[in-house]
């Protein structure tokens, strides 16, 4: 797979997570403040984060702050035709 592929691919697995994490927000009412004692980081981890800067967050620290909100993150992996 191409490098601007897997990157797609990343960039796609994380922007789920975000969403998730920002429903989840949301959903409980949670300010910034809470938010981000909740998920185990800064007030301005989740500012970026509600921001959208999809780039300043790993795979897997998103992971585990969906982990710490009550989430579980499934992975399907799928062959591609070549």
């Amino acid at each position: 797979m191409a490098d601007n592929a897997v990157q797609t691919e990343s960039m796609k697995l994380r922007s789920e997570i975000m969403l998730a994490l920002k429903d989840y927000i949301h959903r409980v009412h949670l300010s910034q403040s809470q938010a981000a004692k909740a998920f185990g980081v800064t007030q301005p981890r989740i500012s970026d984060f509600t921001s959208g800067k999809v780039d300043e967050f790993g795979l897997d620290a998103l992971v585990n702050m969906a982990g710490k909100a009550g989430l579980r993150v499934e992975l399907h992996i799928l062959e591609v035709a070549r």
